[in-house]
């Protein structure tokens, strides 16, 4: 399966979508530059009083469960209604699923109440969520045993969405379609937020491309792209963080079309 990343890249940059946030607060302004920074228009609305009319004027909807409140997920279900309604991809990131009761089950009330487009979480996190008897550390990874493509594939299907596992090799499936995607750098996992930001770089993609599972793919190996061209001249985490936006900001194509290591 060829993937034209960039393509996608240029046509967010031309169409500057809207996307629509309810998100983590630790990461909510990481989150917002990185949409901005590819060319997009971040909205972070939570209040349950105008998420849905917030949903009107975006092409895209991002959940972010990492620091949820009873009341966030309330507004999460009516900003996804909404999204349905208006025929937008939601993408939902199960931040921290598999670390304590409430986040899985308020997960779980998500994608029962809503259709979700893209389902995105670290491996322990999504096989959380597909039922298997795992823990998160927090909202880091813990060791998940088996094979995640076929695990992926699984909660794909069930969920009739598409499940992205980010990790050191990037899993991306629709259920009949699946997508490696081996680019990105060991100094991404030592930045908070990189995690968040991944979701909402998903966002904007699948703000300007139906075929999800292409736009996710797309959207973290330019993300990866990014990172490793980032590493290239930063000292540590806050260099890094720094030349991560800016390279997002600066990817061009013979750049991407060089790095890119993506396969079916």
């Amino acid at each position: 399966m060829t993937l034209h990343a960039f393509d996608l890249l240029e046509r967010v940059r031309r169409q500057q979508p809207v996307v629509h946030h309810l998100t983590n607060w630790v990461t909510i302004y990481d989150c917002a530059q990185v949409v901005k920074s590819l060319g997009a228009s971040p909205v972070m609305a939570h209040a349950r009083e105008e998420v849905e009319d917030m949903v009107q004027i975006a092409s895209a909807l991002v959940l972010n469960i990492g620091t949820l409140t009873p009341e966030m997920i309330e507004a999460m279900k009516l900003a996804a209604k909404a999204a349905n309604r208006k025929g937008i991809p939601v993408v939902l990131d199960v931040c921290g699923a598999g670390a304590t009761g409430l986040r899985d089950r308020k997960c779980l009330e998500l994608l029962d109440e809503a259709p979700i487009g893209v389902i995105k979480g670290n491996a322990s996190e999504v096989a959380r969520i597909g039922g298997q008897s795992v823990r998160t550390k927090g909202v880091d990874a813990a060791e998940v045993t088996g094979d995640l493509a076929a695990l992926a594939r699984k909660l794909a299907k069930e969920r009739e969405a598409t499940v992205v596992i980010t990790g050191k090799e990037d899993i991306v499936t629709d259920g009949a379609r699946t997508y490696r995607v081996a680019n990105g750098h060991e100094m991404m996992t030592r930045v908070v937020g990189t995690g968040c930001m991944a979701a909402s770089v998903i966002g904007t993609f699948v703000a300007v491309e139906r075929d999800l599972a292409a736009a996710a793919a797309s959207a973290l190996a330019c993300f990866g792209i990014a990172g490793e061209v980032a590493a290239s001249g930063s000292q540590g985490p806050v260099s890094f963080k720094q030349a991560l936006l800016d390279a997002l900001y600066g990817l061009d194509r013979p750049t991407v079309e060089r790095l890119q290591r993506v396969h079916g």
